[in-house]
């Protein structure tokens, strides 16, 4: 494994932590498909009754530096358009599709920032 890949696997295990610590359950990690993947994918329970539960697709990214514009600015379009395959690859095993949104956990030196719905598919 790389030194990259090596920092990027710690950056995701950080964000899991930090999302399980706000109630989102690990669905999936590290999901692949011809032309996409999603770095983790959580169950977001219903926030009272009558509201369905959420799948969240979440993106990580990872700066040591805000040089380029931070980790927020590297999910260009074309990345998320990756992301949006992936997903609805992923969503072809239920039969009723959840209802869904795309966030981006950016790290930058030692701030997270969890964009929720951080784009629109």
């Amino acid at each position: 494994m790389s030194s990259s890949q090596a920092s990027g696997k710690l950056a995701e295990d950080q964000a899991l932590r930090y999302l399980q610590r706000h109630g989102l359950k690990l669905v999936a990690r590290n999901f692949r498909c011809k032309g996409g993947e999603i770095d983790l994918i959580l169950s977001q329970p219903a926030a009272s009754k009558g509201e369905q539960e959420l799948l969240v697709f979440v993106e990580v990214r990872q700066r040591r530096s805000q040089r380029f514009g931070g980790a927020a600015a590297s999910v260009t379009s074309a990345k998320q358009s990756r992301l949006i395959l992936a997903a609805q690859v992923f969503l072809q095993r239920y039969p009723q599709p959840p209802a869904c949104r795309f966030d981006v956990l950016a790290m930058d030196a030692d701030n997270i920032d969890w964009i929720r719905q951080a784009f629109e598919a």
